[in-house]
């Protein structure tokens, strides 16, 4: 795990400082002066002069950490610019370059896995879809280890496999939705869960849970279970609404017409057809909240 503000301070800074001092030093400044610019110690700005500390090419060769350089310089050596002003407008670059620019692209190449989300995320915005999907991913993952760790859930996996998946707010698609590959098998009496969650790997529980939100219901995850009357009465008895729908007619039309007979049902179910295994679909408002409904019926 490697955080973009370990980039900054690591490698921009010292890249930056050393530009900086050296810039200051074609202007005349002493050593001393250079430092106290700086806010920096004299033995630093002689690692600096003396090609002591590292430097990244990407920021030497920027244009725009070049300009900054040359502007702080020149507003430092006239005194045009203060060294708080010049603080302000390095932390303003920083914060550019970490909003899908330069050190978002260093960010990613050392942390892989933040290339899905492409260049244009900013990992500091609360709302980005990056730590929304982050949050979606964390809320399944909790969710699946309330299944793996209820005894007896094995015995609701039906023959097709279960799946548990979550979706984004604004979901519109199964790539909204995110979900167990391969989906939860029961092996020797274990419910297995075979890879790590990911978005778009489920198809027909998430194609419910798209087809129950169509419908008007705030649900954000799903899980399907086997069919059994009698685990849908005592999902009845529980106080969870349910709605029956045909699995011979379209997706969403069974699914919104099921909803529209009862618009408060969180458990909606099929009993099969030739070639369709009954199944029952509990929705709720996150992964976690799904599987401990489905706990308490083991």
């Amino acid at each position: 795990m490697r955080f973009i503000e370990e980039i900054v301070v690591e490698e921009f800074l010292p890249t930056f400082r050393s530009m900086l001092a050296a810039d200051l030093r074609e202007r005349g400044f002493t050593q001393s002066e250079v430092a106290e610019a700086l806010g920096i110690s004299q033995s630093a700005v002689s690692k600096y002069a003396h090609g002591d500390v590292g430097q990244r090419e990407e920021f030497l060769e920027d244009e725009r950490v070049q300009a900054l350089v040359e502007r702080v310089g020149e507003g430092l050596a006239d005194g045009t610019m203060t060294p708080v002003q010049g603080l302000v407008e390095t932390e303003v670059l920083i914060r550019k370059l970490e909003r899908g620019d330069l050190l978002a692209t260093i960010h990613q190449r050392e942390m892989p896995e933040l290339a899905e989300y492409g260049s244009e995320f900013d990992i500091h915005d609360a709302d980005s879809e990056f730590r929304t999907a982050e949050r979606v991913l964390s809320s399944l993952r909790r969710g699946l280890r309330v299944l793996e760790n209820a005894s007896g859930f094995a015995g609701l996996i039906p023959n097709v496999g279960s799946n548990l998946v979550a979706c984004t707010p604004d979901a519109t698609s199964i790539d909204d939705v995110a979900g167990v590959p391969g989906r939860i098998v029961d092996i020797k009496g274990r419910a297995t869960v075979p890879s790590e969650p990911e978005f778009g790997v489920s198809e027909y529980v998430a194609s419910v849970l798209l087809a129950a939100r169509e419908a008007g219901a705030d649900v954000n995850a799903a899980l399907n279970i086997r069919y059994d009357a009698e685990l849908v009465a005592r999902l009845e008895e529980l106080g969870y609404e349910t709605a029956e729908f045909e699995s011979e007619d379209g997706l969403d039309a069974s699914v919104a017409a099921a909803l529209a007979d009862n618009p408060e049902a969180t458990v909606l179910y099929q009993t099969g057809s030739y070639g369709i295994e009954p199944i029952v679909y509990v929705l709720g408002d996150d992964a976690v909240g799904v599987a401990e409904v489905v706990r308490k019926l083991v």
